[in-house]
């Protein structure tokens, strides 16, 4: 466009009517780079914005955690690792089954093991199973490019790991939120290698108009999201907390206020609290893949997403599975999973509904930290993978 211009600036310099059309073009272009410019500034300004937010987040949970809500994590050893992700072994080395936890790429995976009464991973180990995490690896500049595809293959490695350590049949795997969302995706492209799914609080089915969640978040997020960006784990809290007001601000503060009167109810909301002021950043690859394939295009329920070169989808799932539902939660409600359920391949799939508790400050986390959870689902949960041996 320059050259063209320059060109009709020689020849017809003469002219005024052109002369003035090359200056219209000139400074048009000026201004659409002008705009370029100041659109990365911005767009460069908010993510500062909130990186500073999240070191300013992660203090504030530092100082619940010295007050005494910080996590109580138990002993692990790396059994393997890779540039964006941790294989931990919790041991049990005698256990005749595995379970291997997929930690959802939010925050911080001790939500699995949040203090000593208050565990999904004591509780596991105490019931004679051998438990592996996966734990993704907040991203640095060279790790930004971190997608569906890294994140498949990885637990692809750590399944693989378990079966050449442990020497026992292949292991379940379990995922919480879009932890579970990398787990179904895994068991699609390699259905042969575990024994069952377990999807507890997972969102797999975003059809418009079946959650106001989903729907909130879709019309928030720009379809052009950079997928090279870090972004930061505030970022995302404050799009969430705009997408469901009630669920991230009203109805925790209501949880507070009536977690006031029991000790252990309000000991339990204040460590959920600080689990989550504890910000970590996400790949913008990974974060672009979710908002845009599944959010919005809804690709996996639909049978159009394509993961390590294969076309996966519902009916790929031909295994155990076992779902939970909190029907008060609205981050993952009944909606978000019960349709790939009906198109499922398989016979052997049950679903549990949970209706939700006080002192969990976020209902989406009450299947790893409510009391009632522990006390009525979770016997359920071990009473399936028993079945299942």
């Amino acid at each position: 466009m320059t050259g063209r211009v320059e060109a009709l600036r020689r020849c017809n310099s003469h002219n005024p009517a052109v002369r003035a059309g090359c200056n219209c073009v000139e400074r048009g272009r000026t201004r659409k780079l002008a705009s370029m410019r100041s659109q990365g500034l911005a767009e460069t300004l908010r993510q500062a914005q909130f990186g500073a937010l999240d070191v300013v987040r992660r203090a504030q949970g530092h100082a619940l955690g010295a007050i005494g809500f910080g996590p109580a994590e138990l002993s692990h050893r790396r059994l393997a690792c890779g540039d964006h992700w941790r294989l931990r072994d919790y041991g049990a080395s005698g256990a005749e089954t595995s379970l291997l936890i997929i930690a959802a790429p939010i925050k911080r995976p001790y939500i699995w093991d949040l203090g000593p009464n208050v565990s999904a991973i004591r509780y596991c180990l105490s019931h004679g199973l051998r438990v592996y995490l996966v734990e993704w690896i907040a991203p640095t500049s060279s790790g930004r490019s971190v997608g569906l595809d890294e994140c498949v293959r990885a637990i692809s490695e750590c399944v693989a790991t378990i079966a050449s350590v442990a020497k026992t049949t292949k292991p379940f795997l379990i995922g919480h939120s879009l932890g579970g969302t990398l787990a179904a995706a895994f068991c699609a492209c390699e259905p042969g290698a575990v024994r069952g799914l377990l999807l507890l609080g997972t969102p797999l089915c975003f059809q418009p108009a079946t959650s106001r969640f989903r729907d909130a978040l879709v019309s928030m997020i720009p379809p052009d999201l950079s997928e090279t960006d870090i972004v930061p784990g505030s970022l995302l809290s404050h799009a969430s907390a705009f997408a469901s007001p009630d669920t991230f601000i009203w109805s925790r503060l209501m949880d507070a206020a009536m977690s006031i009167g029991d000790l252990r109810a309000f000991d339990l909301h204040a460590r959920v609290e600080r689990w989550a002021l504890d910000e970590a950043p996400l790949p913008g690859m990974l974060v672009h893949q979710i908002a845009e394939w599944l959010f919005r295009e809804n690709r996996f329920c639909r049978g159009a997403l394509t993961v390590l070169g294969r076309t996966i989808g519902p009916s790929c799932l031909n295994i155990p599975t076992l779902a939970v539902v909190n029907t008060a939660d609205e981050i993952a409600p009944l909606t978000s999973i019960e349709p790939l359920l009906d198109a499922l391949p398989t016979n052997d799939v049950s679903l549990i509904k949970y209706s939700g508790e006080i002192g969990i400050a976020l209902q989406h986390l009450g299947i790893l930290v409510g009391r009632e959870a522990y006390a009525r689902i979770w016997p359920n949960i071990i009473a399936w993978l028993t079945a299942h041996r």
